[in-house]
């Protein structure tokens, strides 16, 4: 993809998240982007995200659906007030409560894809649903109820 992801418009005082910040290089890195009405996100896990021989650890799933969901939380929050991404003040939304199941073992050294549907959006609340999915295989569903991170963590 050619354009930026929601996370690169993060401030940079606001980029050093283990799962999305593009500051911290030991990270996922994990990037997010609209596609129509869904957010997208691919990531494709090494070898040392391994739970059992061939799949992937189950942890490294929830992290991908929190980051992607507070990523989405963030670019529905600009779309609601019709601002451009990366405008002041910064929209940043952290996870208050977060939902995984695991439907399927998720196989390791493929891409996968985190699909988001944003649920509900109120001025400080987010609701976003994900799925994770592996070769078009459904392997987890996700819901990521975010708000506005407070003055206090900025």
């Amino acid at each position: 993809m050619t354009e930026k992801s929601f996370q690169e418009f993060y401030p940079d005082e606001l980029s050093q998240c283990y799962g999305c910040g593009q500051k911290n290089e030991a990270g996922h890195q994990l990037k997010s982007y609209w596609d129509g009405d869904e957010t997208v996100a691919h990531f494709t896990p090494e070898p040392y995200h391994i739970a059992l021989p061939g799949y992937v650890y189950g942890g490294l799933i929830a992290s991908l659906i929190d980051c992607h969901g507070t990523g989405s939380a963030s670019a529905a929050a600009y779309r609601a007030e019709g601002r451009a991404m990366g405008s002041k003040p910064a929209l940043r939304f952290v996870t208050a409560s977060l939902q995984v199941d695991y439907l399927k073992p998720t196989p390791l050294g493929v891409e996968l894809e985190l699909r988001g549907t944003i649920i509900e959006v109120k001025e400080r609340k987010i609701i976003v649903t994900i799925t994770l999915s592996a070769r078009n295989t459904l392997c987890a569903k996700g819901k990521v109820i975010a708000v506005k991170m407070p003055d206090s963590m900025a």
